[in-house]
């Protein structure tokens, strides 16, 4: 949810200094701000375990596909879980898939490929950084717990990956039946590290789990009639990034308050900023605006494409307004608050620079005639 991932063109020293906050964030890391070590440590952390990650998650897939006896129920039942049947594969085609996925050369390539994807590299320094915080507020120190807890929650974010992929149609093509085959065991192994945290702390990402699913369902919904969405029907889907982030701000507390619920806060709303960036990313990208998407809905409010765009922004910049409240309620001396504030910072840059990658494109005459 920060900028480190894929996009490398995001945090160039050009891009940033194209924006206020990413001027910000050049002039924190000539001072070397302590929000800019705690981040810089996070990020390198991060780069440095991510391949064992990686490996774990090889191994573990692995395990949960060669010792299932009845695949074809396992996929049954997260179709049900997920009211989807579009999810799942048809018992036939299961035992080929299977088989191909058994190789851990396949299985590391999709695992790789799944986890080549912005959330999943920006959130992780994210939620060690806030575990950290949390475990230093409730004098805690328990490694092995930070990383299942941690990873768990990564897991459940690696599912939207897949799951997305599925529903969109517009990446991976020759893959969405691997995905498919594997979304089930992921959820599982997410479940089994998540659990590890507690009840309390399992209970919260159920809850949190289906929330997201009332989101993504709603998204689906809209897509088939454009023209007709309502803002209540916007902000009900984008329960699929407030659900998700919240959920897991909230478990790198292990769901106490006060801090469960100051860190549901800065993430369910950091996230939603993001969507925003997203939308207006993917818009420049695509070549034509997303559906369904806020920069849609202003659009066809407003019968003006640039007006719709502008209000995103707008919109991006009031979840952003509600995430930096968090920062007023955490407790005083709270270790890892300028850890936060610097994060923020990079998700302004992230959204303002979209946004003035969007005035250059100049595609106002292309998503005219993309509209629906």
């Amino acid at each position: 949810m920060c900028v480190s991932g894929k996009d490398q063109s995001v945090v160039s020293k050009e891009a940033l200094m194209g924006t206020k906050p990413g001027k910000q964030i050049i002039k924190q890391g000539l001072f070397k701000s302590k929000g800019y070590k705690l981040f810089s440590k996070y990020k390198e952390e991060t780069e440095k375990e991510f391949p064992n990650f990686a490996m774990r998650f090889v191994q573990d897939m692995l395990h949960a596909l060669k010792s299932d006896v009845n695949p074809n129920s396992t996929q049954q039942a997260f179709g049900d879980e997920v009211g989807s049947t579009e999810m799942i594969l048809n018992a036939s085609d299961i035992a080929p898939i299977k088989s191909r996925l058994e190789s851990p050369d396949v299985m590391h390539d999709r695992v790789l490929r799944i986890l080549n994807s912005n959330f999943v590299k920006m959130t992780f320094p994210v939620f060690n950084a806030l575990f950290d915080g949390a475990s230093e507020y409730a004098k805690r120190n328990d490694p092995t717990l930070r990383q299942d807890v941690v990873e768990g929650h990564i897991l459940a974010i690696d599912l939207s990956e897949p799951m997305d992929r599925i529903a969109d149609k517009d990446e991976d093509l020759e893959y969405l039946d691997d995905y498919k085959l594997m979304n089930p065991y992921i959820l599982k192994l997410a479940r089994e590290k998540i659990s590890r945290g507690g009840e309390q702390v399992l209970r919260e990402f159920e809850a949190g789990f289906k929330d997201a699913r009332v989101g993504q369902y709603m998204d689906e919904g809209l897509k088939s009639k454009p023209t007709k969405i309502t803002e209540e029907e916007m902000t009900l889907s984008y329960k699929k990034y407030r659900a998700v982030m919240g959920t897991a701000g909230k478990n790198m507390a292990l769901a106490e308050k006060p801090l469960g619920e100051i860190f549901y806060i800065g993430m369910a709303h950091a996230a939603e900023c993001v969507g925003c960036g997203n939308e207006i990313e993917d818009s420049i990208k695509n070549g034509f605006i997303k559906i369904p998407s806020w920069p849609l809905y202003y659009s066809l409010l407003s019968n003006d494409i640039k007006k719709g765009f502008d209000s995103t922004l707008e919109r991006a910049n009031l979840y952003l307004q509600d995430a930096r409240l968090a920062l007023e309620l955490l407790p005083d001396g709270f270790s890892h608050r300028e850890f936060l504030e610097f994060l923020f910072l990079t998700v302004d840059h992230y959204n303002q620079y979209w946004y003035n990658q969007l005035q250059k494109a100049d595609k106002w005459s292309e998503f005219e005639s993309n509209l629906p």
